[in-house]
């Protein structure tokens, strides 16, 4: 496999794309009506951080989507666990996984706004979206976990906190932590699009709507790139946490 790509590189590849943005925006014309150029990105993004609504709206819905997420790694673990020691129960929970992945968002927003208020759909929409995926990294984890290992324990009657610590969670964390990276991404996306159409107030969902609606290109793309950055950051944040914690698990295991 190849290693990562050298910093100029990858800066070389986005300054690439960046003009190819500038000169796109510019040949459609209409003074960025149709396509912002970079410029007018920033402008508009630099107009929006001094305000108080701007922050407002970011933790407004970081806060539920994280909220959302956190709901999803809790009960993809225990879903997770309990479809692997009881097959009645995978049984029964797999339908609806299977369900939730293949619904559309707008469906399921839709039908969310039935049963939740506005200010709360991001952390329903975000939730329902990111449990499959947590679910999947569990089980397959639990699969992954060496079997020799499981006898061993079994022949030398560990106790089950030994049987945790230094067998399930070092077998599981490698298949959870990337789930969990995945799910975050998944997170953002979802969450943003349930509040697109939810519009619960002081939401970046919101903000995004009324910039489409008024013909505001450029915030368009703004609150598009600040949607962009925070899943990044969140997501680089999430995949160092999760993979210190299985350094010092496995490490502690003596995986």
């Amino acid at each position: 496999m190849q290693g990562k790509f050298p910093l100029w590189q990858r800066l070389a590849a986005l300054a690439v794309w960046v003009l190819l943005w500038q000169l796109t925006a510019v040949a459609l014309g209409h003074g960025g009506l149709f396509l912002a150029t970079p410029w007018q990105t920033v402008q508009a993004l630099a107009a929006l951080l001094p305000t108080a609504t701007f922050w407002r709206s970011i933790a407004f819905s970081t806060l539920r989507i994280l909220l959302g997420f956190v709901l999803a790694v809790l009960g993809g673990l225990v879903l997770g666990a309990a479809g692997a020691r009881w097959r009645a129960v995978r049984l029964m929970i797999d339908p609806a996984m299977q369900l939730i992945r293949a619904m559309p968002v707008a469906s399921f927003v839709i039908l969310a706004l039935l049963w939740v208020r506005s200010a709360n759909l991001s952390v329903v929409v975000s939730f329902t979206h990111v449990l499959p995926v947590v679910y999947a990294g569990v089980l397959g984890g639990i699969a992954d976990t060496d079997p020799r290992l499981l006898e061993m324990a079994q022949v030398y009657r560990l106790p089950l906190t030994a049987r945790l610590r230094y067998i399930w969670l070092p077998g599981i964390f490698p298949s959870f932590c990337q789930s969990c990276i995945a799910a975050m991404g998944m997170c953002w996306k979802s969450g943003v699009s349930a509040e697109v159409i939810g519009l619960p107030d002081h939401s970046v969902g919101d903000a995004l709507y009324r910039a489409k609606i008024t013909l505001s290109t450029p915030d368009v793309f703004a609150w598009t790139l600040v949607i962009v950055l925070l899943s990044a950051v969140l997501s680089g944040a999430a995949a160092k946490g999760l993979t210190a914690l299985k350094t010092k698990l496995c490490g502690e295991a003596g995986v």
